[in-house]
């Protein structure tokens, strides 16, 4: 939501609970949709009058991908993160082509590896932000270095809101 919100989007937040809909709209959010309760698609649809989004960022997949993909607006581009629902989704790809839209692996590992300039000069945004105060990443959640794997596992069941940090010391 901050880096949308920094780069001068509107963002439109999605979340399965009023509580993560709260974190999102105190982050900046302009409008929330609560897909627990709600069409993602057509929520979207509603508010964009129709036009659909031009960048969707999925952590989700499954299902609501599906949803996503059908709610990309026409040259939008739709970020594929990670598969928190445990569903990796396929594609028709019928959907990117009438919508002139492209479909973005985001794996940031393989991309820092592979691209370290184009990397550092993110990172050098991101703490510009930070330092500007644009960016105030949530931490919800410490845990001690023994208990790392609870916080693998609060993470698997979706149980964060904000950032998890394991303290090593």
């Amino acid at each position: 939501v901050e880096i949308g919100k920094a780069m001068g989007a509107r963002v439109i937040a999605a979340a399965s609970s009023a509580e993560k809909l709260a974190v999102a709209k105190a982050a900046g959010a302009d409008e929330l949709i609560n897909y627990s309760e709600t069409s993602l698609k057509d929520e979207i649809k509603r508010l964009t009058d129709g036009q659909g989004a031009d960048v969707i960022y999925d952590p989700v997949g499954g299902d609501l991908f599906d949803q996503a993909i059908r709610a990309i607006a026409w040259n939008g581009r739709l970020l594929v993160v990670g598969f928190a629902s445990g569903r990796i989704p396929e594609l028709p790809v019928n959907l990117a082509l009438l919508k002139g839209a492209a479909v973005v692996g985001v794996f940031w590992g393989s991309f820092a590896q592979r691209q370290p300039q184009d990397n550092a000069a993110n990172f050098q945004q991101l703490f510009g932000w930070f330092a500007e105060g644009k960016l105030k990443p949530l931490v919800s959640q410490l845990y001690p270095l023994g208990n790392a794997a609870q916080a693998i596992n609060d993470l698997g069941q979706r149980k964060a809101v904000g950032k998890v940090v394991v303290q090593v010391r």
